[in-house]
């Protein structure tokens, strides 16, 4: 008769915890800590009197140490183990830093003298954001930036300022959609030498990706309402604008943080007022 061998791990099949396959911690490397659900870029991985560790980076600049424990991290969804590289590649030649916009950005450019065409913005929250993302691309442009405290008036702005070829002016306004009263004031602008383009939204805040803020998604405020006002209610916010956008403006870091229909306006207002226009005074 023959004997049977039994497995001596009882726990059902089905029970059993695979093996997570084991990933070296290389800096850059984003991955997301089990227990707590912080997640980061790895900066480093070191060995402890306490065993190995590995610090992560947030996209907040903040750091936090954790122990390289067996399926302790998620990569892309499923869990891994983060293991120590085995050897130190050489360094590799510093990749072009990059601008917020995405730009390549130019060692030691200086800014250029401001050309004759600007950039209007309706709204100083806008003109903001705008400097935030593309600021180090319109310095070097040459581009000036300014605000406008409402477009009502935008046909005799236009006016005053007199395009011209050389002069060329671009317009970045709030909810241009068709029927819209902004929508029907832009129609009433004629000349080729200025573009007048916007994003759909009520107000430029909601062209700040959701998930760069931390919420799930910008709250409906019914009409009739301060549109800031009651965002800052539904999010359980201090009733205090300012304060509000202040924090929305430091959740930006780059273009990637913003929704396409804000992002393609201001490239197409960049493009306008740079192409063929030379510098001013």
């Amino acid at each position: 008769m023959r004997s049977r061998r039994y497995d001596p791990d009882l726990t059902p099949p089905w029970k059993r915890s695979r093996p997570a396959p084991e990933v070296p911690a290389e800096p850059g490397l984003v991955v997301e800590e089990v227990a707590t659900g912080f997640c980061g870029a790895v900066v480093r991985c070191e060995k402890t009197a306490q065993g190995p560790t590995v610090t992560l980076e947030d996209r907040f600049g903040r750091h936090r140490v954790f122990p390289l424990e067996p399926r302790g991290f998620l990569l892309e969804g499923k869990a891994v183990t983060l293991v120590r590289p085995r050897a130190v590649a050489p360094p590799a030649p510093a990749a072009p830093r990059r601008t917020a916009s995405g730009s390549i950005a130019l060692p030691g450019a200086r800014a250029r003298v401001a050309r004759a065409g600007r950039i209007y913005v309706e709204g100083r929250h806008d003109a903001e954001l705008v400097e935030r993302v593309w600021g180090d691309d319109l310095r070097i442009e040459g581009v000036v930036v300014e605000y406008l405290e409402g477009i009502d008036d935008l046909p005799a702005v236009v006016e005053a300022f007199g395009p011209a070829p050389d002069a060329r002016l671009g317009v970045l306004v709030d909810h241009l959609v068709p029927g819209s009263k902004e929508y029907r004031i832009a129609e009433r602008v004629t000349d080729e030498n200025v573009l007048v383009v916007g994003h759909p939204y009520v107000d430029v805040w909601e062209a700040v990706k959701p998930s760069a803020v931390g919420i799930d998604a910008w709250p409906r405020v019914p009409r009739g309402q301060d549109w800031k006002t009651g965002v800052c209610r539904a999010l359980g916010w201090p009733e205090d604008t300012g304060a509000a956008w202040r924090r929305i403006l430091a959740s930006v870091r780059s273009y990637t943080d913003l929704e396409p229909d804000l992002l393609g306006p201001v490239e197409r207002l960049i493009d306008h007022v740079t192409v063929g226009g030379p510098t001013g005074p």
